[in-house]
């Protein structure tokens, strides 16, 4: 899979700092070798330090999650909210109430809830979508950009897991957190043994032009192959072929890239032809695909062949 001199595996590798594996908790995952389900603990996906990861355990939770979520993509970023939006301070939406919410919580940061009680702090969320959840409700959130139902009615028999409203506190934005966050997800796809996951990732601003660099390095470098290929919805699509090969400097490409997307490439995701800019949010959208064969076997082989890097 993409070995050529600017796989963007290969240039994540080499301008960004290596993450270190544990020789005596790493399992080694061999190719073709099948990955063990976790043990069930609980809800406790992981844990590191005063942090855990965790499925959210009621509606309340969601709510906190939401109130995050708000924090960051309206009040720091520039999505625009209606009247709603504004009155619950909360970013929500009618998938919200069948998705798994993958929530951190810093139980170092207590915070007293409106009946006086403390409670740990949520400081980082995804929101995950099970295939055969999507299936008994509204499909997929992706379906409204990509047709990904393309790749699904090619790949009967796959499970697929939509990835979205990835989030966290910016404080916490950092190695430890999103590792947890990984790790979380991870654990996740194991249990339900999940084939592929897919999701929008999310580039700041609604101008292609702007960030024409990108997405073009994005097209040349990480395009997923035509057996994984699904195109932007037509009234949606945005060409990312804006610039030839040739004329695009890869390191400074890379380094401009939000952080979600690097870790993408780094885990051997492939990007969808064509972008969609979502003028509510502000940003411009690409697609990605990750099927769990073609996962980087380096990170696997981190996190753990049965997520035990960071089980508690």
């Amino acid at each position: 899979m993409r070995q050529g001199l600017f796989s963007p595996r290969k240039l994540v590798r080499r301008f960004t700092p290596a993450m270190r594996t544990n020789a005596t908790v790493t399992k080694t995952v061999r190719p073709g070798h099948p990955v063990r389900t976790p043990v069930k603990t609980g809800e406790t996906l992981g844990r590191i330090g005063s942090l855990e990861v965790r499925l959210a355990r009621n509606f309340k939770e969601v709510k906190k999650a939401q109130r995050l979520r708000f924090g960051v993509f309206y009040e720091e970023m520039s999505a625009i909210a209606d009247a709603h939006t504004l009155a619950t301070r909360r970013d929500a939406d009618p998938f919200d109430a069948y998705c798994d919410h993958l929530l951190v919580v810093d139980h170092a940061s207590l915070k007293r809830n409106k009946l006086g009680r403390l409670k740990p702090e949520i400081v980082g969320t995804y929101r995950i979508l099970r295939q055969e959840i999507a299936d008994q409700h509204s499909g997929f959130y992706t379906a409204g950009e990509y047709d990904i139902q393309s790749i699904i009615e090619a790949n009967q028999g796959k499970r697929f897991m939509e990835l979205g409203r990835s989030c966290v506190l910016q404080p916490y934005r950092n190695k430890k957190t999103v590792e947890l966050l990984w790790h979380g997800i991870w654990s996740y796809v194991l249990r339900h043994k999940i084939d592929v996951m897919v999701g929008c990732a999310s580039m700041e601003g609604t101008s292609p032009d702007a960030i024409a660099e990108q997405l073009s390095f994005l097209h040349h470098n990480a395009r997923a192959p035509e057996e994984w290929r699904v195109r932007a919805v037509e009234d949606r699509y945005v060409e990312m072929n804006r610039l030839p090969a040739d004329k695009i400097n890869s390191r400074a490409a890379l380094r401009a890239l939000p952080p979600l997307v690097k870790g993408y490439l780094r885990l051997g995701a492939f990007v969808g032809d064509g972008a969609v800019v979502d003028h509510q949010f502000g940003t411009t959208d690409i697609l990605i695909i990750m099927p769990v064969s073609e996962l980087n076997t380096r990170y696997v082989n981190y996190y753990g062949a049965d997520a035990s890097r960071y089980s508690s």
